[in-house]
């Protein structure tokens, strides 16, 4: 027999909410986590000078990775040195030449933050905020209060695929805050209350490394799986911002209930954690084998695009 799947609603009919938690108008979520105190903990992280850039490439040869559905970024020269040698180049005194460019794409073509009201279920947005009020745009918690604001604070990084052995995990592979917990154990580093966290699984490197059909086929990620406990977890633990290598931060079936994506309502929508996905993690995974230092100070602010349901981001680690 075909297998009942429940609305998320009633998945999560009672799981936690921070729902007026920073007041009705709130549109920032955990990033109220984020207070002085907790920047100047992240800076406290840095030991070395060491920087890392997060972001993958945007309009790379070898292809942007999106979700299903969506068209990777398409950037197009409209000036350059040709407009000139056939003479329909803008002429300035002293003969300066320039070049310019377009892009189009997805505002969650590449590493970035979705909005807090980028998902909903029951016609609700985070914070209690109606679901009607993205229709033409974003009215409420959209991308930019996360980008006027700024995500500034210690950060973290767990390695799910080194732990497993893997250079990537399998499509569907899942792993809970169990796995996470006993990861930073064997890496010798603890998660910590208020911690920005940054999940490695390999799975965006993967995409560069193999054809695009394979890479898409029966489109499954790796990723965190919903459990009460894992949501308690992260709602205890006041985790301002969930980052990762994947395009959507967690496995896209919950291999349990069958629902689609139930942390983006669970943990983003209800609690209000940031999301961050499409990161590129392996050179700063690499290094932190290396020396040993899995924490470090992590900054980030996407572009401020108004009434945007998301926004591409480089964010900077510096250990």
């Amino acid at each position: 027999m075909e297998k009942q799947v429940p609305t998320v609603g009633e998945l999560l009919k009672n799981a936690p909410k921070n729902w007026g938690r920073w007041g009705n108008d709130d549109e920032v979520g955990g990033l109220n986590f984020l207070t002085s105190a907790e920047v100047l903990r992240g800076v406290a992280a840095v030991k070395q000078g060491k920087t890392f850039t997060l972001q993958v490439q945007m309009g790379n040869p070898k292809g942007d990775p999106v979700w299903p559905g969506r068209d990777p970024s398409k950037r197009m020269n409209v000036l350059d040195e040709g407009h000139f040698l056939c003479g329909k180049g803008p002429a300035f005194p002293g003969g300066l030449h320039y070049a310019d460019d377009v892009m189009f794409m997805y505002l969650q073509g590449s590493t970035q933050y979705d909005a807090l009201g980028h998902v909903w279920c029951d016609g609700k947005l985070y914070n209690g905020y109606d679901a009607n009020t993205t229709i033409g745009g974003m009215e409420k918690v959209s991308v930019l209060p996360l980008a006027e604001r700024g995500i500034v604070g210690r950060g973290v990084l767990i390695d799910m695929a080194r732990h497993r052995g893997k250079r990537s995990l399998d499509p569907g592979e899942t792993f809970t805050h169990e796995d996470l917990l006993a990861a930073a154990k064997k890496q010798g580093v603890t998660i910590e209350k208020r911690d920005v966290l940054v999940v490695r699984t390999g799975w965006i490197s993967a995409f560069y490394e193999k054809d695009r059909a394979e890479f898409y086929k029966d489109f499954v990620e790796p990723g965190l799986t919903y459990t009460p406990e894992l949501v308690e977890w992260f709602h205890q633990m006041e985790i301002p911002n969930l980052v990762t290598d994947t395009i959507a931060n967690e496995v896209t079936i919950d291999p349990v209930s069958g629902c689609a994506l139930p942390l983006h309502i669970a943990l983003m929508s209800n609690l209000g954690v940031t999301f961050t996905e499409i990161a590129q993690l392996d050179p700063l995974s690499d290094d932190c084998e290396q020396d040993g230092q899995w924490s470090f100070l992590y900054v980030a602010a996407p572009l401020k695009v108004v009434n945007g349901s998301g926004a591409p981001v480089n964010p900077v680690v510096i250990k």
